[in-house]
């Protein structure tokens, strides 16, 4: 029992504080440019290809949670014709995911924060309570970036991204852009109108 104790007022916080610390070092790696903060985020950049053709070639340019450059050679399979299209230099897409994931890291720092510091815990099953709220909001950061929300067309039309482009993408072109693990990944529609007799 004493050790036990022992275990709860001494270790424990040790724990949680090691803890804290590798979020926080985590929640730096989603880090947004903020005024006075000592520079601007490093960008990455991603190549666009596709495995076995060329249908897809390109740059893309990530800062934080904006992608903020965007370089891409379309090869439509159809016509075989070649479009290219750039962001517009006053334009950036946020990364709904990114902001998604860094929030939910954010929220597990607070719960383990979120104590007196002179605070004691008194049973085993409030250590596991809290284990189990940090846990749920890890887990869910790490879903937003593994399972990417999958859109339909019409809210990827609404969305906004295809007013992004220099030139403009033609009105049968929709292109989607998402995480899912290391990978930034670019999806591209070509609508077809379908004859009123057909049964799809």
């Amino acid at each position: 029992e004493e050790e036990f104790k022992w275990l709860l007022q001494e270790e424990v916080h040790t724990v949680l504080k090691q803890l804290q610390d590798i979020l926080k070092e985590a929640s730096h790696r989603f880090a947004l440019p903020t005024s006075g903060s000592g520079g601007a985020i490093k960008q990455e950049n991603f190549v666009l290809s596709t495995s076995g053709t060329d249908q897809v070639k390109g740059v893309l340019t990530l800062q934080g949670d904006a992608l903020c450059q965007a370089d891409i050679n379309l090869k439509m399979p159809r016509s075989n014709q070649l479009l290219h299209f750039a962001f517009r230099e006053d334009k950036q897409w946020k990364l709904q995911q990114i902001q998604d994931a860094r929030n939910h890291v954010n929220q597990a720092i607070y719960l383990l924060m979120n104590r007196d510091v002179n605070y004691q815990f008194k049973t085993g099953s409030e250590v596991l309570k809290l284990m189990d709220a940090v846990m749920l909001q890890l887990s869910r950061a790490r879903n937003r970036l593994t399972t990417p929300a999958t859109l339909t067309l019409p809210e990827i039309a609404s969305s906004g991204l295809t007013k992004m482009f220099t030139p403009a993408l033609p009105p049968d072109i929709l292109v989607n852009f998402y995480i899912n693990l290391n990978k930034l990944c670019l999806t591209v529609y070509q609508l077809h109108v379908l004859q009123p007799s057909t049964t799809k």
